[in-house]
């Protein structure tokens, strides 16, 4: 499993940075909280698509459609962090 934590220094996680964890069968959202925390599980079998935005400067997001159960979107990754979830991902996939 391959976990990915956001930087405190962006934007939405200062105090509680969120979290995607990757492993062969799911990708897992944790966006932890003080009295409460959200927790979505995506099966590999119902992600539709994986999408980036990249600025010029400044923190990345990656956003992970699913078939039917909407959407994840995630800020305050590195260009280079987001590419590789991206990539591992889509291997897994495809």
């Amino acid at each position: 499993m391959i976990s990915y934590t956001a930087s405190r220094l962006s934007e939405g996680n200062k105090m509680f940075p969120c979290n995607i964890q990757i492993d062969e069968q799911a990708v897992t959202f944790k966006m932890p909280g003080f009295f409460n925390g959200k927790e979505t599980t995506i099966p590999m079998s119902r992600i539709s698509s994986v999408d980036i935005e990249t600025p010029l400067i400044g923190y990345s997001t990656i956003i992970i459609e699913t078939t039917g159960e909407g959407s994840i979107r995630a800020h305050g990754f590195t260009k280079a962090e987001v590419k590789e979830m991206k990539k591992d991902i889509l291997s897994k996939i495809l």
